[in-house]
């Protein structure tokens, strides 16, 4: 299971969380300053790994019971 987060700005994707990849990366030059800054502050980097576990394991069991 892995959780991303994405941000689009006029349909082109600038930066994305992966909890696989444990921090924010940048695709465009306004996304690459957006992801240092992101990823120099450990309390709102420690909150997004933590979503995996808030968001996707407790909502696994539901979907596989719907599948």
């Amino acid at each position: 299971i892995e959780y991303i987060q994405s941000s689009y700005y006029n349909k082109l994707e600038y930066t994305r969380f992966s909890s696989s990849v444990g921090k924010f990366v940048g695709f465009t030059e306004y996304g690459v300053r957006n992801a240092e800054y992101w990823n120099n502050n450990p309390s709102y980097l420690s909150a997004m790994r933590a979503q995996k576990e808030v968001y996707c394991l407790n909502n696994v069991q539901i979907d596989y019971r719907a599948a």
